[in-house]
């Protein structure tokens, strides 16, 4: 009788080793036992830290900020986080961190090596909630802690920097709106107050009522000596002296009256005269009030950004400090070939007991 092996179990379960149940059960027992052994030495620690980007609410500065027209955040609130995301995994921060660490020392590498270990070993990824988490497993507790650290200092400092740089550049256009509109607002106000100068207006408001008052006197005025004359023609001719002084103060009070009523601008104190000098004036006092509100608003942006300037190193928030995992870690690559080879036993065994029929043929 002749055993023909036709799967791949079949040949394996027939090997050389495996075909004793003594042998086979003691070589994978050890190499189940080697791979556990390996699983917990030698020990990984986590190092881990937690941070946020933070926005002026959180800083109590919110409305300060709005009050000095400043803007609420240095990147925007939806992109906050990929930014912190983009610069946290930027050649810069690591090789600021690899500098702040000593890597190429402690690890006994090139620069090059040491940048795509500390790339390939540090985890960052974003969490709910808008929290970024970097994390690292070393078997030395105390680099991977230095290096967690280093992390959140160099994220924090570059965040910091492109802020500022940011707040600069806003700084330099808002000092020229400044600067031009200072220049606006001292020629439009020499332009008004030497317009009012000239044509004796302080306050074209005064001057318009003013004049809507003197017509109305001017008129009762004539009225009265009309009464007048009319009362002293009952006891007098027109020859007397009180008539004919009389009659001329009517002809002086009636001369005056045409003369404010007269819409000519070219006329001394009418009202035409009053209209166009106030219309004029008004003009100038509203370039006055548009140039002067520019130099106050451009003036309170500029101090906006000295407050954005001084909490532009607060722009992250560091939730939970570096600290080394308390929970033990597994090597996950041996665990994971110690299931495998577990799995292995266990098939062989059951293949063993009861292989399949077609596995086998007599001839």
């Amino acid at each position: 009788m002749s055993v023909r092996v036709q799967s791949l179990m079949g040949r394996l379960s027939r090997g050389p080793i495996l075909r004793s149940d003594k042998w086979r059960r003691l070589v994978l027992a050890l190499l189940i036992a080697l791979c556990g052994f390996l699983s917990f030495f030698p020990e990984q620690y986590r190092a881990a830290v937690t941070l946020t980007p933070t926005d002026p609410a959180s800083l109590g500065l919110s409305g300060t900020l709005g009050e000095l027209g400043a803007s609420g955040g240095v990147f925007g609130n939806q992109a906050a986080i990929e930014v912190s995301l983009k610069v946290a995994r930027s050649g810069y921060v690591r090789n600021t961190v690899a500098k702040e660490v000593d890597i190429e020392n402690k690890l006994q590498k090139s620069k090059i090596s040491s940048l795509r270990w500390l790339e390939q070993e540090v985890d960052i990824q974003s969490l709910r909630g808008g929290i970024i988490q970097f994390e690292i497993k070393l078997t030395d507790r105390v680099l991977a802690k230095q290096i967690i650290a280093a992390y959140a200092k160099a994220v924090r400092a570059q965040l910091g920097v492109i802020a500022r740089e940011q707040v600069t550049y806003k700084q330099r256009i808002l000092t020229e709106l400044v600067e031009r509109a200072s220049d606006k607002l001292a020629i439009t106000q020499s332009a008004y107050d030497v317009f009012r100068m000239k044509t004796l207006y302080p306050s074209p408001e005064k001057a318009i009522e003013g004049v809507g008052d003197r017509i109305p006197r001017l008129e009762d005025a004539l009225l009265g000596k009309k009464v007048e004359l009319n009362t002293a023609r009952k006891f007098a001719t027109d020859d007397n002296m009180r008539v004919r002084q009389i009659l001329s103060e009517i002809e002086s009070l009636d001369d005056e009256l045409r003369r404010v009523r007269s819409t000519s601008p070219t006329n001394e104190n009418s009202l035409g005269q009053v209209v166009e000098n106030s219309t004029k004036v008004a003009k100038l006092r509203r370039d006055l009030d548009v140039a002067q509100t520019l130099y106050d608003n451009y003036s309170k942006y500029l101090q906006g950004t000295s407050v954005e300037n001084l909490t532009s190193s607060a722009n992250i928030r560091i939730l939970e400090p570096p600290y080394i995992d308390t929970s033990r870690q597994y090597n996950m690559l041996p665990l994971a070939l110690g299931l495998l080879i577990l799995l292995f036993a266990m098939a062989i065994e059951f293949y063993r007991i009861r292989p399949p029929l077609e596995d086998t043929a007599e001839e």
